[in-house]
């Protein structure tokens, strides 16, 4: 199982919302790339990074995010994950060329599902992750401010037809709250749709940790972190030796 540590910009600083709420801001860090050389020297083999401005549309500040990506991008050495306002075609294709890993769509997989089909079809499954951002049952979009009345399970179902084989799942009333991860919906989401689920959204402590582990043969392959390891309640070190344990820890 893979631990994500999640690197969440605004205005090029690392933030932390709570439940996705623009208003509910804490400024983390003011350095990006120290906080990426943090985590990856405590044996991060992944970074999750968000570009926060560019999921609310707001294209100038966006773009001062991705200055910030360049730079963490040159600075470490591991794969990193990355979302936020891939929008179109160009969108991801500019992130890929920067260097990210694995481009993670979530709005424009309900608003443009043919630009998922053709960012599978240009660079591979490998290359891109779905993003289902979720609310009381309801995959919301635009930063999460906008819910669609699609079921989670209705579309992953409807982007495996596409080739997608990743979902990162967010419950989104749990996401910056420090209330625990949400493993059986994931572990469910895994099992009814057959891909591969990431779990996002509430981790607390390092017992979160092995919930995720626990339903790991299901196909929850990875947990994403943010406030807990900001908020030093869960020690980084710990929780990646519970990830490559060969049980639940």
């Amino acid at each position: 199982m893979i631990v994500y540590p999640a690197i969440d910009l605004r205005r090029g600083r690392c933030v932390r919302l709570v439940q996705g709420d623009p208003h509910a801001e804490t400024v983390v860090s003011d350095d990006p790339v120290g906080t990426a050389r943090r985590w990856t020297s405590l044996g991060a083999e992944w970074l999750h990074v968000v570009n926060l401005d560019g999921a609310f549309g707001d294209e100038v500040r966006a773009g001062q995010n991705l200055e910030a990506l360049r730079d963490i991008l040159s600075s470490v050495d591991v794969p990193v994950q990355f979302g936020g306002g891939l929008r179109t075609i160009a969108d991801v294709e500019a992130a890929l060329s920067l260097g990210v890993a694995r481009v993670v769509i979530g709005t424009a997989a309900i608003t443009e599902p043919s630009l998922v089909q053709e960012a599978l079809t240009r660079f591979g499954d490998e290359r891109i992750a779905l993003a289902i951002d979720a609310r009381g049952g309801q995959v919301a979009t635009h930063g999460w401010q906008h819910l669609t009345g699609v079921t989670a399970i209705a579309l992953a179902l409807q982007m495996k037809t596409l080739g997608v084989q990743r979902i990162i799942y967010t419950d989104i009333a749990r996401d910056g709250t420090l209330t625990g991860v949400n493993a059986p919906a994931c572990a469910a989401l895994a099992a009814e749709s057959g891909l591969a689920v990431i779990a996002s959204g509430g981790v607390a402590s390092l017992e979160d940790v092995r919930r995720v582990k626990a339903v790991e043969a299901v196909g929850v392959e990875g947990v994403i972190i943010g406030k807990a390891l900001y908020a030093g309640q869960v020690d980084l070190t710990q929780a990646l030796k519970v990830a490559r344990s060969s049980g639940a820890g």
